[in-house]
Formats: structure tokens, sequence, C-alpha cells
């Protein structure tokens, strides 16, 4: 391992990023540096511009895989090497924004009723049930669980922040169940082996086989019990702030995507003056 990549790995650590974060970044800058035959160092600004452009034409990567690169180069320059002479906007696609093909409460219980193994179904119902982000749901250890209180911790999810969901006794009841069955010493949803996590790729998994089994043929992998979740609790009702606690969200704005997402979606008068007060807030920067 050369020192660079032990001193960028050691930045990210340190501001707590994902291990899918410390992956998607150390591939992208070794792509550059294997890009021009050298390390970072050597690499001007203006080969890091036609390095985007080669990225567009010559590999054709979309808006989001361009931006990926950027983010993963700028924080090498910015706060890996102390380079500000490379805090300069880089020409790359605009991001393409699209509405994801939304699941209905029907559709997400076709899903879960098209898979046989307990243990599978259960891990997509808590998916589903609590919105949790994939890397979320592997992570869930049996102590995380408060019966009593009807709570479900989330360690160190995206930001390395903790948060609380609520249980359902709809979630609850099929919990203790599978507990009852299965009983997990450590990890909720182990592996094969009891004392290691499951692979995110797991789950990902069992949801694409479940939704063809259930003749769903709408976009989308894992995350979208995710979305079904958000946009179904607004479609109930819940306050956008509330919303934003429950998903882990940083910024607000990030919630609101849903809101313009579900068109039966009724917002409160706390929520219209938010929601004016950021598009006011965006006109003006």
């Amino acid at each position: 391992m050369t020192p660079l990549r032990q001193k960028m790995i050691d930045a990210m650590q340190v501001r707590g990023f994902s291990a899918r974060t410390h992956h998607s970044y150390l591939a992208a800058v070794n792509a550059l540096a294997q890009h021009y035959q050298r390390t970072p160092e050597r690499i001007s600004v203006d080969e890091l511009q036609d390095y985007f452009l080669y990225l567009v034409k010559q590999r054709g990567l979309s808006g989001a895989s361009c931006r990926l690169y950027l983010n993963a180069i700028r924080f090498l320059y910015l706060q890996v090497l102390k380079q500000p002479a490379f805090d300069v906007p880089f020409n790359i696609p605009k991001k393409a924004q699209r509405i994801p093909e939304l699941l209905t409460r029907t559709e997400v219980g076709r899903i879960l009723s098209a898979i046989g193994n307990t243990k599978h179904r259960m891990m997509l119902m808590t998916c589903y049930g609590c919105g949790l982000r994939v890397s979320e749901l592997v992570h869930l250890k049996v102590r995380h669980i408060d019966g009593e209180r009807q709570l479900l911790r989330v360690e160190q999810g995206k930001g390395a922040k903790d948060r609380h969901m609520l249980l359902s006794d709809g979630l609850l009841q099929p919990l203790r169940a599978y507990w009852q069955r299965y009983h997990p010493s450590d990890w909720l949803f182990p592996s094969r082996e009891p004392d290691q996590s499951l692979d995110v790729s797991t789950p990902q998994r069992v949801f694409t086989v479940a939704k063809c089994r259930a003749g769903i043929d709408k976009l989308g992998g894992i995350h979208s019990l995710r979305h079904a979740y958000a946009t179904h609790q607004l479609e109930a009702g819940l306050p956008v702030h509330q919303l934003q606690q429950l998903l882990g969200h940083k910024d607000i704005r990030t919630t609101l995507r849903y809101v313009h997402w579900v068109p039966k979606h009724q917002p409160g008068k706390s929520d219209t003056d938010l929601i004016a007060a950021l598009e006011v807030a965006h006109g003006a920067h």
C-alpha cells in the first residue's frame, strides 16, 4: 500500500465515511492514476479536466458516475493533499433528475409474499417497515431491538449518526417470532458464519428475485423499499420534518423530494411554511 493511499484511507476514517465510500473513492483515484500512469500528486488541473472529458466521451459515464469521480478526486486534492489550487469547477454532465417508479403498498406486499425463506422475508419486512438503507439493515444486531419501548436503534448510519425507528406491532410481533425460531445471538440477520454480518449483496439479490417472482417490472433495487416507506408515511400524514428524522437525512431538502413525488400528500401548515422558506432561500442563493 502506497503512503498516499494510506493517507487517504486515514482521512476517510477520521470523517466516518462508510466502507462503500472507501471502496468507491479509492477505485476512482486509482483509475485516475492508471490513466496517466503516474501518481496523482504529479497530475495538473488541466489534465484533470481532460480526464473528465475522457470519462464522458470515451467511457460514456453518466452524470451520476462522473460526479462520484469528481467527489473522490476533489476529496483527494483538497482534503488529503491540501492543494487549494485544485478548488476549481470541473465540467461534468449534470446528474439526471428522475422520479423513481414508486412501489405501492400492494406491490410491497406481493414482493414480501413471494419470499419463501422466513429469514429473508423478515429481512425485507424490516427494511421496508423501518425505511432502512441496505447497509443499515445488514448491520442490525439483536440488542438494537427495544421491544418494551417498541424502538429499533440504528447505529452509525450514513454520516456516522445514530437514530431510533418506531417499531409497529405489525413488525415487532414477526420479529419476536423470527427470534424464537432462529435465536440469532448477535447479528439480527447473520451470514452463514453466525459471528459475521451479511454482505449487502444478499438482501439486494433477495429483493431482485422476489420482485421478479411477484411479476413487478418497475425499475429499482432494494432501495425502492426505503422510497416506498417514505412515500407511504407521507401519504399517511406524517410531517416532513419527522420523516427527515426517521430517514436520517442531514438536509431537509433531501426529504422534500418525496413531497414532490407524492401527488396525494397534503402538507400541513408547518410543512408549507418550511417549503416556502426553503424556496425563498434557494432563490436568494
